[in-house]
């Protein structure tokens, strides 16, 4: 098989290079030659087609044969005894000589292990590369020290390219830096002064696909000497091991994409060299080198880049997390701050809004919302409620994490794009999902503009036949962009923030439900007492009383002729107070048996309850010539039914007697079914309540009149009414006209 004789399982454009299996070429770059060999015994099961050309050894006489046809026995040995090392790559390279002939081949063996096999590459050198290696080892020593000298982010850089440089003399180099949506920015470069700059140019996310960035992060480094080779087939295709293609993820050989290969002739580049930087495991940046013309870099020296490259990593972590170290100190004095805020406070929420520093100062933002157990509270620059409860809803459904950032809501949220001036970027912290509780920041849009190196959308190309193939970007020179509906994005330590905040917040919430939980057992309590001493006290109390009442009478029908008209009037007066004392008992101990009695909660027609508290009335009603209206139907609620009817019985009693017009008018109803709970009412045309009266008259014996204007009273109706109201949870307010008539309206939870 020759080297054309190449099989192309997977065609490949922009439309799917996302699912290329670049580990799985079948073929490498033919300045080297690959073995797939079995560890236990060192049989060749696999072999690049193009040993005849740097050997002198047909790939057909070598399969299945032990490797010692190929090396002498002590190189052999010197293969196995790298074996056992726990890291192999750390063996690389391992001299070998090929001898064929009397023709001696120097290579550098590279090992690593793919599944069950063993995979040697071995790339033929000269024999003079020790002292190569010396000169280049003090070039690395030299790159190191200025690297730890550089005081930022922007020198390091600067400094790595010019050195990355200098070793290899590649005529470009460049440090190509990801973002968080794997867009890059050439953030440094050295190059002679006739090619073009492409420093502060943007490459989309496109130009390296997934999976090639994943290549990245397992290999550091990445040479191509020759964009225009033929690539050298593996044979046989699949390994008879696995029955499968050979995964060449960790192979320093592999052959190039087709796409790329494209790539690198669009942008007039022959040879490439990359290295990866690496930051908390994940891929940080590329130094990227580029020749105008086929140029080849020792295996060695790639190994002093790679290792200049980890060293970089390093040093480029430690100077990049502390270039904002100012600002996180900041942030840290604001958390403790914040969370001695919330301790202090009832509401923990104040704490995070009233004073400064706030949430806004945490994570830099300009608006805040925090929505809380159905409640919305905000701060800064915020959208309107509606879109916030809008915008939370989303974000439970569809968001899962305790933290989401994004600097480009619309895109995700399509609705935010009205929000752009406020809340083009978003931070969503979650407290309780089930609650719906979150802390959201905002921040607005930032109109900027972006320089490309070239238009980085996909291009199409139209081919001779009609068809149309998305193909590699060809021109490289600058292109402007307007960015709309972005905002400054987050940055790592703001989330980290954000993150330390919810564990505070959370902690603060659970020892305030801890403390009311027992404040609530401690009122509990209290409340039994106090409703075993009024009922205690009311019996005490009325014993007494009816003896007073019944001597008074005694008095008045035994001794009557013997009393004069004054004395008679006193014993009268005190059997009337002796009766309304024992009213105001009475009234005291059913207000305190509404506390201890359970409700007996039923589907009750409020049609059914009021038609019969207005027969109790009926009386007073005919009496007083009261007209009643009932405007419509009244709904069926979900209600003690006993104690309902007494809202209404003393409702509509208080209507009645507290009237003095001629035409006397009483309305029963309810407004806003649509709403829940729903409202009812009932209105009169009487004498009306001044408005400095509205929360007394529900105090208990709170009466506005004399004891016997408008035909007396406890003044214990309305505070019953009200208990029974808030025990259905609900609530009931007043408005009135002072001498026009007064509406009195009740909320009760449970309405079908």
């Amino acid at each position: 098989m020759s080297s054309n004789d190449i099989t192309i399982p997977f065609q490949v454009d922009l439309s799917n290079c996302n699912r290329e299996p670049i580990h799985i070429p079948g073929s490498i770059q033919p300045h080297g030659v690959l073995l797939a060999l079995q560890e236990a015994d060192l049989t060749i099961l696999q072999i690049s087609n193009n040993t005849g050309e740097l050997f002198g050894l047909n790939p057909e006489d070598l399969l299945n044969k032990n490797l010692s046809c190929l090396l002498e026995a002590d190189q052999i040995n010197l293969l196995k005894d790298s074996l056992s090392q726990d890291d192999l790559p750390i063996a690389n390279p391992i001299e070998f000589t090929i001898n064929h002939n009397h023709k001696l081949v120097h290579c550098d063996g590279i090992l690593h292990r793919s599944a069950e096999t063993l995979i040697l590459e071995l790339e033929p050198t000269n024999s003079e590369k020790s002292n190569t290696f010396f000169k280049f080892y003090h070039l690395i020593k030299m790159a190191m020290s200025k690297l730890q000298s550089a005081s930022n982010l922007a020198e390091i850089s600067q400094i790595l390219v010019k050195e990355v440089q200098k070793i290899t003399g590649f005529d470009r180099v460049m440090l190509y830096r990801f973002d968080e949506n794997w867009h890059g920015t050439v953030i440094a470069e050295e190059k002679p002064e006739y090619l073009t700059a492409y420093l502060g140019l943007h490459y989309p996310a496109s130009d390296i696909p997934t999976q090639a960035r994943k290549l990245y992060s397992q290999n550091w480094l990445r040479l191509i000497p020759n964009a225009h080779y033929q690539p050298a087939a593996i044979v046989p295709t699949n390994n008879p091991l696995t029955d499968q293609p050979l995964d060449l993820s960790r192979s320093v050989l592999r052959s190039v994409s087709p796409l790329h290969i494209e790539y690198m002739h669009n942008m007039g580049v022959t040879a490439s060299m990359s290295i990866s930087i690496m930051k908390d495991r994940k891929l940080w940046g590329l130094i990227a080198c580029h020749h105008q013309t086929p140029k080849y870099i020792p295996y060695e020296i790639r190994n002093a880049c790679e290792f200049l490259g980890h060293m970089t990593s390093l040093e480029m972590a430690a100077k990049e997390d502390s270039e904002d170290v100012e600002a996180k100190i900041q942030v840290k004095s604001d958390h403790s701050k914040l969370v001695e805020y919330m301790s202090l406070e009832n509401n923990f929420i104040d704490g995070l809004i009233n004073n400064q520093p706030n949430i806004l100062n945490l994570v830099n933002a300009q608006g805040a919302a925090i929505c809380f157990n159905g409640n919305y509270f905000t701060i800064g620059i915020t959208p309107e409620q509606q879109d916030i409860q809008d915008l939370v809803e989303w974000i439970n459904q569809n968001l899962h994490e305790e933290i989401f950032c994004t600097d480009s809501l619309s895109q995700i949220y399509p609705e935010a794009e009205k929000l752009r001036d406020v809340a083009s970027g978003l931070m969503a912290l979650s407290i309780s999902k089930s609650q719906k509780n979150y802390v959201l920041w905002f921040r607005p849009e930032v109109v900027r503009t972006v320089d490309w190196g070239g238009n980085p959308h996909k291009p199409v190309e139209v081919k001779s036949n009609g068809s149309v193939r998305l193909s590699p970007r060809k021109s490289f020179e600058l292109w402007k962009e307007t960015v709309l509906l972005k905002s400054l994005p987050w940055k790592p330590y703001e989330l980290n923030a954000a993150l330390e905040l919810r564990s505070a917040i959370i902690g603060i919430v659970l020892r305030k439900a801890d403390e009311l939980a027992q404040l609530n057992i401690e009122l509990e309590r209290s409340n039994h007492e106090l409703d075993a001493f009024a009922y205690i006290a009311s019996h005490d109390l009325k014993e007494p009383l009816r003896g007073i009442h019944n001597y008074s009478n005694f008095l008045i029908e035994d001794y009557g002729e013997t009393l004069n008209a004054e004395g008679k009037t006193k014993l009268q007066t005190l059997i009337r107070l002796t009766q309304r004392m024992e009213d105001l008992i009475d009234s005291l101990l059913h207000f305190s048996r509404l506390g201890r009695v359970d409700l007996s909660m039923q589907q009750t027609d409020l049609n059914y309850l009021v038609n019969r508290s207005l027969d109790l009335l009926s009386a007073r009603i005919e009496q007083m010539q009261v007209e009643i209206r009932i405007p419509r139907s009244l709904p069926t609620v979900y209600c003690d039914r006993v104690q309902v009817g007494e809202v209404f019985n003393n409702l509509i009693a208080n209507s009645i007697k507290y009237n003095d017009k001629a035409e006397k008018i009483i309305e029963i109803g309810y407004i806003d079914e649509s709403l829940a709970p729903i409202t009812f009412y009932v209105r009169d045309n009487g004498i009306g309540i001044k408005e400095k009266h509205f929360d007394s008259i529900f105090r208990i014996f709170k009466r506005l009149h004399g004891p016997s204007k408008y035909g007396g009273g406890t003044g214990a109706g309305l505070t019953i009414t009200k208990k029974i109201v808030e025990r259905h949870g609900g609530k009931i307010w007043v408005e009135s006209t002072y001498g026009e008539g007064s509406t009195f309206y009740f909320t009760l939870q449970g309405v079908d």
